[in-house]
Order: structure tokens, then C-alpha cells, then sequence
């Protein structure tokens, strides 16, 4: 027997009204219930009828769009390059944001499908594993993915290597005789994007010889970095190079790193991922991976304009990325490093003064 929304509703032991909210992206949902409805739409496999609930039976000559953040450059950089090709191509945008939450890109899709849009460019959290991803492949949604990175046939995406740039990074680390490394990342479980960065950087520094490298995670939208870099600078060997996962990041780890009294790169060296255009104008001016952010989403366009001529191949995109070299990596330094009192006691002294 074929799940209804009511069968989800029953599983799920919430109201219709609350099923038919999450769905469609009106009104509001409380996170217990989201979380409620999103297992229970899991667990029965339910495929609520999109197509059919945005009324697709004209076009609307309009894209909706879903970015997870629009604080970070590197998407409003990307959104620059979606608006330049829907408008030659007569189109409009129509943009949403999760804040990286997976429990938002449901509710973000199925309100943009409820105002007609023609075809959808999304950046999910993650790609593979995804079940909204699993309803629009059934019910035929043209959609392009954005930045992530997938080996899925028949998913379209318009990407970098992130693997294959992230083992640069570690590549020119070990070339600066750096060997005490370590990433910050957003938290990996948000983004596929960082997690294939850090697969790539690790594989990188194990075929130099480093298998000790840690990974610290933070959060994507605070990024409060001070006490994890405190506790990083603790230790009694503290790291001398750092991988940031996104500019935004490494931007905000450089910052953290001078209330410390740490020096960049002087004490340790920094790179980053992204290649927006505030890294090139901080001091020291970032190194960093370098995105064609602009180009990536004129080509999501072209490629939905494609899927929905039909006469797109579904299939990843690779354009080309490259390392940005910057102020703020050197070589490993022969001085003695700088190894902070430790956290607790850190706190305990400010607290008394």
C-alpha cells in the first residue's frame, strides 16, 4: 500500500497539518516534530507528488536556486555567475538559503517547486546519500548540483576536484618542510564539500610520510575558532601549518591567530580553500585554493538549460581550480614555536583578573 501523508502523519504522531508544512515550506515546523517527519518520510519511503503539487503545466522561464549560506563570498560570487546566465538566457532567480542544515533543503525545494519554477540549482549537504536528491531523480525535477561533488550517475554537478586540490594543499605544506599540520573544518557531517577536502589532504600527507595529521571541526555559521586554536597551541607541539576548509575560515583563524599572539606565517603558515577576492586583501593576503565561483555558475545554468532541452548528459563537472600563493605560508620556522599556557588555566587567570 502506497504511504500517504496521513500514513506519515500516523508514523510520525503529528498532525496532518504538521506533515503538510514540512513539505511544502509554509509556516513554521518545531525542530522535535522536523525531525519526527523527516524519519518517519525515511522509514516509509514516501514521495509526496512535487510535480504535480507546483502545477508544472507552463513554464515560468524562472531557476530557483538553494546555496547553504549567504554570509560566505563564495556563493554570492557563484550567485553573480547564475543571475549573468539565466538573464542572457531570459530567466529569473529565485534564491534560499539552509544555513547548512539538512533539514531545511526539503522545506527550501519544495517552496521554491510551489512557486513554478522551470529547474533547480542546489548546493546540498551531502550528494551521494540523499533522499530529496532520490525524490527529484524519480519524479524527473531538472536540477544541476552547485560545488558538491558526486559520484552518483546521472546526478549533473558543476564542481572542482576538492580531493585532488585539497592533496595540493598538503603536497605544498610537506614542500615548506611542514610536518607538524592539522585542518579546521567546518563540521564534515554539513558538507560534502569538506569532507572530500579532507580525504584529499590526508591522503596527500600519508604519501609524504605524515599519518599524525588532526582534524578540528567548528561550526560553519559561528565559527568561533579562538578556544580550538587555543587548545591547538597548548599542546606541547603545537602545529606549524594549517588547512582551513573555506576562506571565510581561514580568514576568521588568521584573526583569532593575532589575539593569540601568534604570527602568520612567521609562527604558522596558513591556507585556504574558496579563492574569494577579501583574501587577497587582508594582511597578510591569504594562500589559498582558488574556485572559478563565477564560471561554476554560469555553467550550472548552461547545464540546466541543457537538462531541460534535454539534451544534457547527467554527469559530473569538473572545472579547473588553482593554487593561490599568498603571504601567509612559508617555511617551517627554525625558532622555537609558540606553545600557549594551557586552556584551563588560561581561563582561570582571566577569571580572576
Amino acid at each position: 500500500m502506497t504511504p500517504t501523508i496521513k500514513t506519515v502523519a500516523e508514523h510520525a504522531g503529528v498532525s496532518i497539518a504538521t506533515v503538510s508544512r514540512y513539505i511544502n515550506g509554509f509556516g513554521s515546523v518545531r525542530p522535535a516534530n522536523v525531525e519526527r517527519v523527516r524519519k518517519a518520510i525515511e522509514e516509509l519511503n514516501f514521495r509526496p507528488n512535487v510535480i504535480g503539487r507546483s502545477l508544472r503545466t507552463a513554464q515560468t522561464r524562472s531557476f530557483g536556486v538553494m546555496i547553504p549560506s549567504l554570509a560566505n563570498p563564495v556563493f554570492a560570487e557563484a550567485m553573480a555567475g547564475i543571475q549573468e546566465g539565466a538573464k542572457e538566457a531570459g530567466y529569473t532567480t529565485v534564491i534560499t538559503n539552509t544555513d547548512y542544515s539538512i533539514e531545511e533543503e526539503p522545506v527550501a525545494v519544495h517552496a521554491m517547486l510551489s512557486n513554478q519554477v522551470d529547474g533547480l540549482i542546489l548546493t546540498v549537504t551531502q550528494a551521494d546519500d540523499n533522499l530529496l536528491l532520490d525524490q527529484l531523480d524519480s519524479e524527473q525535477v531538472p536540477y544541476v548540483l552547485l560545488y558538491n561533488q558526486t559520484d552518483k550517475p546521472g546526478r549533473c554537478a558543476v564542481s572542482v576536484d576538492n580531493v585532488a586540490a585539497a592533496r595540493e594543499v598538503a603536497e605544498r605544506f610537506l614542500l615548506l618542510g611542514h610536518e607538524r599540520v592539522c585542518m579546521v573544518t567546518g563540521r564534515i557531517a554539513a558538507s560534502d564539500r569538506a569532507e572530500a577536502r579532507r580525504r584529499g589532504f590526508l591522503d596527500g600527507l600519508r604519501s609524504g610520510g605524515i599519518d599524525h595529521a588532526s582534524v578540528v571541526e567548528v561550526d560553519f555559521v559561528n565559527m568561533d575558532v579562538t578556544e580550538v586554536l587555543h587548545s591547538l597551541f597548548a599542546s606541547p607541539a603545537p602545529p606549524t601549518a594549517l588547512f582551513c576548509s573555506n576562506d571565510a575560515l581561514a580568514i576568521a583563524v588568521i584573526a583569532a591567530l593575532r589575539t593569540l599572539g601568534i604570527r602568520v606565517p612567521r609562527d604558522v603558515s596558513i591556507i585556504g580553500f574558496d579563492g574569494i577576492s577579501i583574501g587577497e586583501l587582508i594582511e597578510p593576503c591569504l594562500t589559498t585554493v582558488e574556485q572559478p565561483s563565477r564560471e561554476m555558475g554560469r555553467t550550472a545554468v548552461q547545464h540546466l538549460l541543457d537538462i531541460l532541452s534535454g539534451e544534457a548528459t547527467r554527469n559530473m563537472v569538473f572545472l579547473p581550480h588553482r593554487l593561490r600563493t599568498g603571504a601567509t605560508t612559508g617555511p617551517v620556522s627554525d625558532t622555537a614555536p609558540v606553545v600557549l599556557q594551557n586552556p584551563k588555566h588560561h581561563s582561570q587567570k582571566e577569571n580572576k583578573t
